[in-house]
């Protein structure tokens, strides 16, 4: 696919592998709307549109699809709210079950989104290493990822010549892991030191992985890894 022309929808556009990936498609060429739940966090993005949407909500997102249509490029990097961490025998169930919004706003975004994408369109979603090397207190994520994955897996075929497909990143430095430097890298320096590449991934990074599933019309219902050698660390 050339971007040169093409317009994209990017959910969870607005933070992190999100807006990197919206940077990196309008550098393309490509015509982009950016949603999330607060656009604003997005700041000045020069050529871009802004549009709030949360994932969740089928009725806006219907109404949204609708507005921008015809596109050929749909891309979900929205979480879809909290995600539960620690041991799952501690674990409050209620915030394990919620930790599937993610998946639900995946699937409301590429059941009302794909009959707006062209017959030649791409899909990207983003799970996460974990969901298949899961390390202690990752069980949600873990569960969310694999669904995910696996979701993918299950529709390509149905969706063809369409294309959809995973990018599953390892642990990257974005503005989830919060405002204090000094701890971020502390935390971030020791969830990744067993990392072949030892060190966590930026945005840009997985972006181009999204740009790549994008862009090569030879791949679809598979998963690529960004993740610093997550899967083969200790």
């Amino acid at each position: 696919m050339d971007l040169a022309g093409k317009k994209a929808l990017v959910f969870g556009g607005t933070s992190g592998i999100g807006l990197s990936a919206v940077e990196m498609l309008r550098d393309g060429g490509a015509e982009v709307v950016a949603v999330s739940r607060d656009p604003s966090k997005a700041g000045d993005i020069s050529g871009v549109s802004l549009v709030a949407c949360d994932v969740r909500d089928q009725a806006a997102l219907s109404e949204l699809f609708a507005a921008h249509a015809p596109f050929d490029i749909l891309i979900n990097a929205a979480t879809g709210g909290s995600r539960a961490a620690g041991p799952f025998l501690q674990m409050d169930l209620a915030a394990y079950q919620g930790s599937f919004d993610k998946l639900w706003g995946y699937t409301n975004v590429v059941r009302l989104g794909a009959e707006h994408l062209s017959e030649q369109g791409a899909i990207v979603l983003v799970s996460g290493a974990p969901a298949r090397k899961a390390k202690p207190g990752q069980a949600a994520l873990a569960s969310v990822g694999g669904a995910v994955e696996q979701f993918v897996r299950a529709v390509a075929p149905e969706l063809a010549p369409r294309r959809i497909n995973v990018v599953s990143p390892g642990v990257i430095d974005t503005p989830m892991f919060g405002p204090d430097a000094d701890a971020r890298a502390k935390m971030l320096g020791g969830a990744t030191k067993n990392n072949l590449i030892p060190r966590a991934g930026t945005p840009a990074e997985v972006a181009r992985g999204i740009l790549f599933m994008i862009e090569n019309d030879f791949v679809t219902g598979t998963t690529i890894d960004v993740d610093g050698g997550w899967l083969l660390g200790g």
